[in-house]
């Protein structure tokens, strides 16, 4: 049996798999929302990925598991690996662009930007709370104007000369779009404007003082929007590149991790069968008193995570 790496990216929007072979290319992936829930959210994945996923070729001896569940997901699946996305991101990217030197990333709701020398990451920053600059804000503005967020980008581009709509944050954008509206623009010039206020909003925000760099990768579910990557290249002046997998990169990456890895333990699907469940436990053994976290298959505890000393500590059975 040829070997297989699996990778999972479980974000507070949504969750992305792959499953690829030794030489990186994909045998099964898919991306799904996770509405709240990563542990429903992953076993409906691992569903998805094993129906594509050739069983009679291939072995999955590697799980790789990043995203802002990846602790709770990676004692689920019994990862190999657990990495964060800055580092899964920066891998997946530069295995498939070499050359490159920033790496803009925008999800659900939250963003970043990479900076990478020689095909090393050496500089990194992250989204404040503010939600201007994410797929959040876009979505919500599609429904405002009456429109689903996947039909956005390309009305985006037969706007010829695109309305200004403040990029400061969610409330002042939202309020200036209403205003926008009222004053009669065209609705393909305010949908420009909505591309345009993302990335005004992402390099004042999250690329502030970051120097921005070609070759540009574009990735994350928002670089699938034609509009906010005409955006992008018109505010950077550059060619900006988006892979047709930039929306499972994260996954990528995590599963690259996971091939890399000296680890290797064969990975069962049977997983998406089981039942887990989470549990807080307050530590109360000293001043911290800790929020502990157990993780349970059953009534066994799997797992524990959230002590900041010795007192806190849980054993799992």
């Amino acid at each position: 049996m040829k070997q297989a790496y699996l990778g999972i990216d479980v974000g507070s929007i949504s969750t992305k798999g792959v499953i690829i072979n030794e030489d990186n290319q994909i045998l099964s992936s898919s991306y799904i929302w996770t509405e709240g829930n990563p542990i429903g959210a992953v076993k409906h994945l691992l569903r998805l990925l094993e129906e594509d996923f050739p069983k009679d070729t291939y072995t999955v001896m590697g799980t790789g598991v990043t995203g802002s569940a990846r602790k709770l997901v990676g004692t689920i699946v019994g990862a190999t690996i657990v990495k964060n996305e800055i580092t899964a991101h920066a891998v997946g990217t530069t295995t498939f662009y070499p050359n490159v030197r920033t790496i803009l990333e925008i999800g659900g709701q939250d963003s970043k930007i990479i900076l990478v020398e020689n095909g090393v990451a050496v500089d990194y920053a992250m989204n404040t709370l503010c939600a201007a600059g994410t797929g959040a804000f876009l979505s919500s503005q599609a429904k405002r104007l009456g429109m689903e967020v996947e039909e956005i980008g390309d009305y985006a581009l037969r706007s010829q000369h695109p309305t200004p709509i403040a990029a400061r944050c969610t409330v002042f954008a939202e309020s200036d779009l209403v205003h926008k509206i009222q004053m009669g623009h065209p609705r393909e010039d305010i949908i420009a404007g909505v591309c345009r206020a993302v990335v005004a909003n992402y390099l004042n925000n999250v690329g502030k003082g970051k120097k921005i760099l070609s070759p540009v990768v574009f990735q994350g579910g928002v670089s699938k929007n034609a509009g906010v990557v005409a955006a992008f290249e018109d505010a950077l002046g550059c060619k900006v590149l988006v892979d047709q997998n930039g929306h499972l990169m994260g996954a990528l990456g995590a599963a690259i991790l996971a091939r890399r890895s000296r680890v290797r333990r064969a990975f069962d699907f049977a997983v998406e069968d089981l039942e887990f469940h989470t549990r807080e436990a307050p530590c109360g053994r000293c001043p911290n008193n800790c929020e502990i976290i157990c993780v349970y298959q059953g009534d066994r505890l799997i797992d524990a995570w959230g002590n900041r000393c010795d007192q806190g500590a849980v054993t799992p059975d």
